[in-house]
């Protein structure tokens, strides 16, 4: 999988937060240690680049809170918010010749609306502002770590349980506006078992099973990641971190409180980071798919509805 297609993923996966009601989520993430690699283009086999390894803890929180909110005669939401979110990554790489970051911030605000068109149809926007930095010196921000985005979603509800669109989102991720495709999935199967794949906020695919009410086990598959905008040698340059991991994620709910606490552990398949120019020819490189191998992963987070 190519690293500019992960990168594209993340940028629109910044603007389509959950929207409905009023949430607050933390998580804390660690990817265990492994080599570092790169993929040639083509068949050429994968190499090893030198003694490199490196593992990662990330820290997540995001607020969202609808300004207002109505329910039409279809069950569907008017709604207007905003949204606020922030990662810390932590990324504990060793024996690298080349300079490699070492914590990435990233940190946005947004307003978010929700509309239906009609019976079939609903609009899905939003418009904010990001900084993204490889230190958590909030003193070092600078205005080429902010970045500007905005999109909108055209939403097509096919089933009560089946829900997709398409769109466009546009950023200053490569210093001038951009765009970008951007895609919206909700597939919901529930019984004893539920099943769900979601691309609104990443990438979330899970086959779940209830015991009860309050506990849950699933089998999922995640997509997430941070960058961070800064200069290196003289050149503006991206440093993307992303990651692809799998594993069992059991959930509880504590009591009627609203507050649910989730854990993972699995695998780490596959963890890209690497440089790149901040130029639309530099993202779509052929020479910028530098990963982290497969490693253990866990993670432990708590979710408040309101």
């Amino acid at each position: 999988m190519k690293r500019a297609l992960l990168v594209a993923t993340l940028l629109v996966a910044l603007l389509f937060k959950k929207a409905e009601a009023q949430q607050v989520t933390f998580k804390t993430e660690f990817i265990g240690n492994s080599g570092y690699w790169f993929l040639p283009n083509r068949d050429k086999p994968k190499e090893r680049i030198g003694d490199g390894t490196g593992s990662s803890i990330i820290y997540q929180g995001a607020f969202n809170m609808p300004l207002s909110s109505k329910m039409n005669e279809n069950n569907r939401p008017t709604v207007w918010g905003v949204g606020l979110s922030g990662a810390y990554a932590s990324l504990n790489n060793k024996n690298f010749e080349d300079e490699m970051v070492s914590k990435i911030m990233n940190l946005q605000v947004g307003i978010f609306h929700l509309r239906p068109l009609n019976d079939r149809w609903s609009m899905r926007a939003s418009v904010g502002v990001g900084v993204f930095t490889p230190s958590a010196n909030l003193s070092k921000i600078r205005f080429k770590n902010v970045l500007g985005s905005a999109g909108v979603v055209f939403i097509r509800h096919l089933k009560p349980n089946l829900a997709i669109g398409g769109g466009l989102a546009v950023n200053s991720s490569l210093g001038y506006p951009m765009l970008f495709p951007a895609v919206y999935l909700n597939w919901k199967r529930e019984g004893n078992f539920d099943l769900k794949a979601e691309l609104i906020d990443g990438l979330d695919i899970s086959a779940t099973y209830g015991f009860n009410k309050q506990v849950k086990l699933a089998l999922a598959f995640e997509m997430n990641g941070q960058m961070a905008l800064l200069e290196k040698d003289g050149k503006d340059k991206i440093f993307s971190h992303q990651y692809i991991v799998t594993g069992f994620r059991p959930e509880v709910k504590l009591g009627k409180t609203g507050l649910s606490m989730s854990a993972m552990v699995g695998l780490n398949l596959y963890r890209p980071a690497s440089y790149s120019d901040r130029t639309l020819k530099g993202m779509f490189a052929g020479n910028n798919d530098y990963y982290f191998a497969v490693s253990p992963y866990a993670s432990v987070g708590l979710k408040m509805g309101f």
